[in-house]
């Protein structure tokens, strides 16, 4: 049954502004458009209890081999029996390894899988929402940057936890652990990061979570037909190059 709605924090892209100034941010769209003549990568993310998990696997289901999921590498750590703990130094361990796990998933998957769109449950960027630390000393201590790792996807789909709306997100990961109100505000932490990507695309939370699991299997398949459509041209622009 809902219950009061948690106190939500309203993102602010100004928070994070300094991550991705305008050089960059344009550097990271022309990024964006070499990538997509060679791969396609995105990113399902969003707060606890969003449906993610649930609508990646529903558009594998739907299209098949066109896709392959690239499984969120938190849940296969801690079910696992990785250390999990609220103690700030081990905390900031347990995400740097999430990072490199999700990393290394991304690859393997890409290897076995190169001609496949690859949908990735969460990415390195969400490490930052959950790690105490400012998130420029976040990926500075893992040797990389908020743009680089923005770079790493070529979409964003973001669906917003259920617990927004003052529904329960129990019941579905058992590994969450999350209160209601921890569930609000990482839902916010992750939308102030995500929100910089140039192709962003929010799914609210909906009272019915049919509706908005349909809403955003839509967007996914815009996306993806969209990216398809800019690899088929690519190929045929190659295959019509005179050879020499």
């Amino acid at each position: 049954m809902p219950s009061e709605p948690a106190q939500k924090p309203e993102p602010s892209i100004d928070r994070f502004r300094s991550l991705l100034s305008k050089a960059k941010t344009a550097r990271l769209i022309r990024q964006l458009k070499q990538n997509r003549k060679r791969r396609c990568r995105i990113a399902l993310t969003g707060g606890p209890g969003g449906g993610k998990t649930t609508a990646a696997d529903l558009f594998r289901r739907e299209i098949g081999e066109r896709v392959v999921i690239v499984p969120e590498s938190a849940t296969l750590l801690f079910s696992g029996g990785f250390p999990r703990s609220d103690q700030p130094r081990a905390a900031a361990a347990a995400q740097e390894a999430i990072f490199h796990v999700q990393r290394q998933l991304e690859e393997v998957q890409s290897f076995l899988y190169p001609d496949r769109i690859l949908l990735c449950d969460r990415g390195t960027i969400d490490g930052a929402a959950y790690c105490a630390d400012s998130p420029d000393k976040f990926f500075s201590s893992l040797n990389t940057s908020f743009e680089a790792e923005l770079a790493r996807y070529d979409g964003v789909i973001f669906f917003e936890s259920a617990a927004v709306g003052g529904l329960t997100i129990e019941g579905g990961n058992p590994i969450r652990n999350e209160s209601l109100q921890q569930a609000v505000t990482l839902d916010a932490r992750l939308r102030e990061l995500w929100m910089h990507h140039p192709r962003f695309i929010l799914v609210r939370h909906d009272a019915s979570f049919f509706k908005k699991i349909a809403l955003g299997l839509a967007e996914l398949d815009n996306m993806v037909n969209e990216f398809a459509a800019d690899r088929a041209k690519e190929t045929t622009k190659r295959a019509s190059r005179p050879r020499t």
